[in-house]
């Protein structure tokens, strides 16, 4: 069957991955209301198209904290990716590479820093999570630099994991045959089998609940790279943000995993884009499956985007060539819906480009 969607991929996945896997990639937590409107809400945000413009050229360039990519649309750290596909991570950075775009390598991958590196050239961010030992975190930090990571992502809304219900019903935990690579050496690499989901107690065991916007500041003192905040909601957190000396922000629900009724992160951009003032760049990540995602979301602040589960799905269905085409088909879409909306560069791309629910009404021309 031809893919002729993103969403598409979601389905020959759920046929081959075994369903301990397929339901850890795909489930939100609790009720999953805020996995659904993370959809949802981009289906309320429609289009005020401009006509007759010229789209014969269409530039969809653009610079991420100084490194240029061939257009807005980035992978998002997803976890444990030889669960999907046996070359993981290897195959994702190798796609993202191909398609001149920045992969995140998720802290919980199935291949170290050093590995992913040794796949060529590419522009990589390292997705850190903080563990209770601080000698881990330093070490880590210092791995990816090495490697030549360019950024951190500091994942912050996960003090402690989201309930995911499908993951409590498989007990859910590492295969066997895998480890989290990069913790190998340092005895952390191994997931104990547990009465609910393996990876809840691991995380409890493992990942620093004092976390606070200190440790922002002191991760600034042991690595030079710049430092984006994934996790951020709500305006206020977006000018601790900026005091704290972040380089950018994420807006992400962490895929709808972690609290049940946040808002869908596209609900959430445009508050956080206007408390960054401009003054750092707002990314944003869930729910994104169409070019016209990835437009709406520029129209409303967004400097880009970041794909997580279209990757691990197109990756357990056809490897790296799977994980090519949801970035080629992306783009396409992304391309044919500037062209349409009458933009020939993201700079051109506004906030009256696109029409949202909480919009005041604007007043129509009396006849």
């Amino acid at each position: 069957m031809e893919i002729t969607n993103v969403m598409e991929y979601e389905q020959v996945a759920k046929e081959k991955l075994p369903k301990m896997v397929y339901d850890y990639y795909a489930s939100g937590a609790e009720d999953q209301w805020t996995l659904q409107e993370n959809r949802n809400a981009f289906s309320r945000i429609l289009f005020r198209p401009r006509i007759l413009i010229d789209v014969s050229k269409i530039d969809m360039t653009t610079t991420v904290l100084g490194f240029k990519i061939s257009m807005p649309i980035m992978i998002a750290p997803t976890a444990m990716q030889k669960m999907a596909h046996p070359e993981g991570e290897y195959a994702t950075a190798r796609a993202a590479s191909a398609a001149g775009t920045i992969m995140t390598l998720s802290s919980w991958a199935t291949s170290s820093v050093e590995e992913v590196a040794s796949t060529g050239p590419g522009i990589r961010f390292f997705q850190l999570y903080v563990y209770k030992d601080r000698n881990v975190v330093e070490q880590l930090v210092r791995r990816a630099e090495r490697a030549g990571f360019k950024a951190i992502a500091l994942t912050v809304d996960t003090p402690r994991l989201g309930r995911r219900e499908a993951d409590i019903k498989n007990r859910f935990t590492l295969p066997p045959n895998l480890t989290l690579k990069n913790f190998e050496g340092l005895n952390l690499g191994h997931m104990s089998k547990a009465d609910d989901s393996g990876l809840a107690s691991y995380v409890a065991g493992q990942i620093d609940r004092t976390l606070s916007w200190k440790d922002v500041e002191w991760l600034q003192t042991i690595t030079k790279l710049p430092i984006l905040v994934k996790g951020v909601i709500t305006a206020e957190d977006t000018r601790l943000a900026l005091q704290a000396g972040a380089a950018g922000i994420i807006v992400s629900n962490h895929g709808a995993r972690q609290l049940d009724y946040v808002p869908a992160t596209i609900s959430a951009l445009e508050e956080v884009v206007k408390a960054a003032q401009g003054r750092i760049p707002v990314f944003l990540d869930g729910g994104v499956r169409r070019g016209t995602d990835v437009f709406k979301a520029l129209a409303l602040g967004a400097s880009g985007i970041f794909i997580g589960r279209p990757v691990l799905f197109s990756l357990a269905a056809e490897g790296e060539a799977g994980v090519r085409k949801v970035l080629q088909i992306l783009r396409d879409e992304f391309e044919l819906t500037m062209a349409l909306s009458g933009c020939r560069s993201l700079k051109e791309i506004t906030r009256n480009h696109i029409t949202a629910p909480w919009d005041t009404p604007r007043l129509s021309p009396r006849l």
